[in-house]
C-alpha cells in the first residue's frame, strides 16, 4: 500500500495547517493519490496545470477529455467580452417618445427601452433608476402622456433562457431570465412569516409585489413542528404556488426566486415613479418582447431620458466574483449584437439569436487561441447548461491567453480570490492559497470545478483547471474540499517547472 495514500485523508483534514513547500514529484504523487481514492471510482477527474512562465505542462490528467465545466465556463464569456467589447462602455436604459408639445403633453406612447443592463435597480449607480428617469421627463416639462407605456425588451433576439437550461432550475434566482430590459437582477424575494397562532394562514409577501401572482396556501403549524414549505411555478407562468406549513414562532423564511416577466416589472416601477411626480399616463402598460419585431418607427422617437449602467468591466467583475448568471448571459448577447453589426455582408443566412452571434464570435476567438471546436462545446454564457462541455486543456489555453495578454491584471482582479472575496471568500483560508489563488469556481449537482491562476512557493506563475464530474460527495464532505486541496498543493509547489523533466 502506498503510504502517501494512507496519510492523504489526514493531510486533507489538516490542510489549513500545511505550510511546507513541496517538490514537483511530491505534488504529482499527492494529486495522483487523491484522485485514485475508491470514493472516486465512478467519478471523473480532469486536470491541467501549465506554467505561464515557461509554457511547460506540470500536471495533466484526462486534460483532453470533455467535462461539464459548470460556472468555470464563464471564463469563455469573459474572454469574449474583454476581446470584443469596450470595457468602459456603459449600457443605457432609455425612455423614447415624441417630443413634448403644448403644456407638457406627449402625444403617443412612450417606450421604456432596455439595452441589456443586468444591474438596473441592483447597483448603487442605478438603484434609483425609475425616479431618475421620471425626474428627467419632468425637467423636460412633461406632464401628460397621451398613450401607453411600452416596456420594450426587443433589443435582444432570442429566448430569455440560455440554451440547455433545465426546467427544474427556472424558479431559482440563479436561473433568472436574461432580458434586454430587466430590474433587480430579475429576481423577486418571497418572505413567509408564521401567524401568531397555530392553524391560521401564514403571511406571504413578494418584493417587488408586482413581480408575479401568488397562490398562498401555507398554514401555521404548532410550535416545534418541522416546517414543510413548497414552491412551484410552471415554466412560462407568472403564478407562484406556495403551500405547506411553517411553525408558530419560527423565524420568517426568505427565498430568492426568478421573475417571470422582468420587463413588465420594470415598466410597473416606472409608472409608479411617474405617478410620484404627477406625470399622468393615459394608456396602459404594455410589454414588447422577442419574437415581436423591434418597432420600425423607433428611429423617429426622441431620447427623453436615460440612465447608464456601471462600465462593462465592473459588470463583468461583479458577474465573475459572484458567479452571477444573468450578468454573463446578458454580456454574451451584447457581444453577439456587436458581432452581428460587424459581420455585414459576411453574415450567414438564416436567423441567429443574439446569443448565437455571441457564440460565433467566441468560436472565432478560440480558433485564434488554438482551441479546436471539438475541445469546447459551449452553448450559452454561464455554465448553467449541462450541455456545455470543455476540456481542462481548453480552459488552461484560454487562461494562458488571458494571463499573458494586455488585460492580465484586469482578469486576475475580476476573479474570486481564495479566502478573500467572491465565491472563494470562505475557502482555502489559512493556507498558501489564501490571497494567492485567483480562480473561477463552478458547481452544480455532481459537478465541481476550479480554474484560474496561482503563484507557486517558488514564484512560478501557473494556470490550472480542475474539473470533477459525476461525483456525489458524502454528506458533510463537499466536493470543493478536494478540489481546493489540489489548488493548495500548487501554491505550495517549491520547485520551478521551467526546465524539461
Amino acid at each position: 500500500m502506498n503510504p502517501l495514500r494512507l496519510l492523504l485523508p489526514l493531510a486533507l483534514a489538516l490542510l489549513p495547517l500545511r505550510a511546507a513547500a513541496m517538490d514537483l514529484a511530491a505534488t504529482r504523487a499527492a494529486i495522483d493519490a487523491l484522485i485514485a481514492q475508491p470514493r472516486y471510482a465512478a467519478a471523473r477527474w480532469g486536470i491541467a496545470v501549465v506554467s505561464l512562465d515557461s509554457g511547460r505542462t506540470l500536471y495533466a490528467h484526462d486534460a483532453n477529455k470533455l467535462f461539464m465545466p459548470a460556472s468555470t465556463a464563464k471564463l469563455f464569456t469573459a474572454a469574449l467580452v474583454l476581446n470584443g467589447l469596450d470595457t468602459g462602455y456603459r449600457i443605457p436604459t432609455r425612455i423614447l417618445g415624441p417630443a413634448p408639445g403644448w403644456r407638457g403633453r406627449v402625444d403617443g406612447p412612450i417606450v421604456l427601452y432596455g439595452m441589456g443592463d443586468p444591474s438596473l435597480g441592483a447597483d448603487p449607480l442605478t438603484s434609483g433608476w425609475a425616479d431618475a428617469l421620471a425626474a428627467q421627463l419632468a425637467a423636460r416639462g412633461v406632464r401628460r402622456v397621451r398613450g401607453d407605456l411600452i416596456a420594450d425588451a426587443t433589443y435582444f433576439s432570442g429566448p430569455p433562457l440560455g440554451d440547455g437550461w433545465e426546467a427544474s432550475d427556472l424558479l431559482s434566482s440563479f436561473a433568472a431570465p436574461a432580458s434586454a430590459l430587466g430590474v433587480h437582477e430579475n429576481q423577486v424575494r418571497l418572505t413567509v412569516t408564521p401567524s401568531a397562532r397555530a392553524g391560521e394562514p401564514a403571511q406571504l409577501a413578494l418584493d417587488p409585489s408586482v413581480a408575479m401572482r401568488l397562490d398562498a396556501r401555507v398554514q401555521t403549524a404548532p410550535a416545534g413542528t418541522l416546517g414543510d414549505l413548497n414552491l412551484y411555478r410552471a415554466p412560462g407562468s407568472d403564478l407562484l404556488h406556495a403551500f405547506g406549513t411553517i411553525a408558530v414562532q419560527a423565524p420568517a423564511r426568505s427565498f430568492r426566486l426568478a421573475m417571470d416577466e422582468p420587463a413588465r416589472v420594470a415598466g410597473a416601477e416606472l409608472l409608479q415613479a411617474l405617478g410620484r411626480l404627477h406625470i399622468a399616463v393615459d394608456g396602459e402598460l404594455r410589454v414588447r418582447r422577442w419574437p415581436q419585431p423591434r418597432n420600425a418607427s423607433q428611429a423617429d422617437l426622441h431620447v427623453l431620458a436615460e440612465v447608464l449602467s456601471p462600465p462593462l468591466a465592473t459588470l463583468l467583475r461583479t458577474g465573475l466574483k459572484r458567479s452571477q448568471n444573468l450578468y454573463l448571459q446578458n454580456l454574451l448577447q451584447l457581444a453577439g449584437l456587436r458581432a452581428q453589426v460587424f459581420a455585414g455582408a459576411a453574415a450567414p443566412g438564416g436567423f441567429l439569436t443574439s446569443a448565437d452571434w455571441g457564440l460565433q464570435a467566441l468560436r472565432q476567438l478560440l480558433d485564434r487561441i488554438g482551441v479546436p471546436p471539438s475541445a469546447s462545446l459551449i452553448g450559452e454564457g454561464t455554465g448553467l447548461s449541462r450541455r456545455d462541455l470543455t476540456t481542462p486543456d481548453a480552459l488552461v489555453r484560454l487562461l494562458a491567453f488571458l494571463g499573458n495578454g494586455p488585460d492580465a491584471g484586469l482578469v486576475r482582479d475580476m476573479l474570486p480570490i481564495a479566502g478573500v472575496d467572491g465565491t472563494l471568500a470562505a475557502r482555502m483560508r489559512g493556507t498558501r492559497a489564501a490571497g494567492n489563488v485567483q480562480a473561477k469556481t463552478g458547481s452544480m449537482s455532481y459537478v465541481n470545478g476550479l480554474a484560474g491562476y496561482v503563484t507557486s512557493a517558488a514564484g512560478e506563475h501557473l494556470a490550472f483547471a480542475i474539473l470533477l464530474n459525476d461525483y456525489d460527495p458524502p454528506a458533510g464532505t463537499p466536493a470543493s474540499a478536494d478540489v481546493d486541496a489540489i489548488a493548495v498543493w500548487l501554491a505550495e509547489l517549491g520547485e520551478p517547472g521551467a526546465a524539461p523533466p
